[in-house]
């Protein structure tokens, strides 16, 4: 009986996959304030409306083709907590003229997507999600790119959809401790619902700037301050900030630091030092926080597990590499897309 309820069970998580692979993209009539986002974007964005949890929803992105010699590749990026698809900018032209299609999608409860008021968030459900746009457009093996809960993701994905998966690509991933198991008190969702209400330009910039950029500020990050405080101030403010607090509670109950060995995909873990990210940290008590978001050592240790991963660290950079220093960030990405190894590297295994 056991063995029967496995299959069963087995047979309705494929289904459910392939019920929500269906869509429809919208191309033109776009409002500029989608969403609750009235941000501009760097490129023409579309919309993806798809049914998932018995709901209509819609997912923005951009689709950008390449710019230089065609590799007949595709590229999907991830982003981060407090950034939209749109803070990818220079990456997106950088693989773009490598060949890249690029697509870059605001995930479900972001930005220019939909915010959904009741919607049982996941990793696993936000992979689909991407799955499914990339279905839609007709898209086949991409590589995937994630940074920050991006990055989080990008692993979920790579367990879940690893033969569609040319290669991925992490950057400062969130997750890869276990903040619960490693003794980070949980919250209600009311609780993390409530500090998303607080947040201001000034409060996103301090925190923005001691992780991300290591207290060197420079006006151009600015850009990316606004891009998310234009949300968190919106048409769609309480559902956003309503959403920003179940992701908490994703990142908590959903751990996936137990599961890098079991990744298939080759991988490039690109990691900057000095970050000091942690979900949980400033509610931990201090000799749990204490313990948290070593990501040096993080970095080591996730690269041992995973069987083909290839290491490249930025010693003096924080949280967002891409964007402190995109020279040498994309140097190194480019590089290892291209020949499969870097001169940045640490460790490649």
């Amino acid at each position: 009986m056991k063995l029967i309820g496995l299959s069963f069970l087995a047979s309705l998580a494929v289904t459910s996959v392939a019920a929500q692979t269906g869509g429809s993209i919208i191309d033109h009539g776009l409002p500029d304030d989608l969403n609750g986002s009235n941000f501009t974007y760097p490129f023409p964005l579309k919309l993806y409306k798809f049914t998932s949890q018995r709901q209509q929803l819609e997912m923005a992105f951009m689709d950008v083709a390449p710019t230089g010699t065609p590799n007949n590749k595709t590229a999907i990026l991830f982003h981060g907590n407090f950034f939209c698809g749109a803070a990818w900018n220079e990456t997106i032209h950088v693989l773009a003229h490598t060949g890249y299609r690029v697509v870059v999608p605001d995930h479900i409860g972001y930005c220019k997507s939909t915010k959904p008021t009741h919607y049982q968030f996941s990793l696993a459900q936000l992979a689909t999600n991407a799955r499914g746009l990339l279905n839609t457009l007709g898209v086949g093996n991409v590589t995937v790119m994630g940074h920050s809960f991006g990055g989080m993701l990008t692993f979920r994905y790579g367990l879940m959809f690893p033969g569609s998966i040319d290669e991925i690509v992490v950057v400062n991933a969130i997750g890869m401790e276990d903040y619960v198991g490693k003794g980070v008190p949980w919250i209600p969702i009311e609780e993390s619902y409530a500090t998303s209400r607080e947040s201001t330009f000034a409060s996103v910039q301090a925190y923005e700037n001691t992780t991300y950029y290591v207290g060197l500020w420079e006006d151009r990050y600015d850009e990316w301050v606004q891009m998310v405080v234009d949300v968190f101030f919106g048409s769609k403010r309480d559902a956003f900030c309503w959403n920003q607090a179940q992701i908490v509670d994703v990142v908590l109950n959903q751990p996936i630091a137990h599961d890098f060995a079991r990744l298939q995909p080759r991988l490039l873990l690109m990691i900057g030092e000095k970050d000091t990210t942690a979900i949980g940290k400033t509610w931990a008590p201090p000799d749990v926080a204490a313990t948290l978001a070593n990501f040096t050592a993080l970095a080591h240790d996730v690269s041992a597990q995973v069987p083909n991963c290839t290491l490249v660290t930025f010693p003096e950079l924080g949280h967002a590499p891409h964007i402190s220093n995109p020279d040498i960030f994309h140097a190194a990405l480019v590089e290892w897309l291209t020949t499969g190894t870097t001169n940045s590297t640490i460790e490649t295994r």
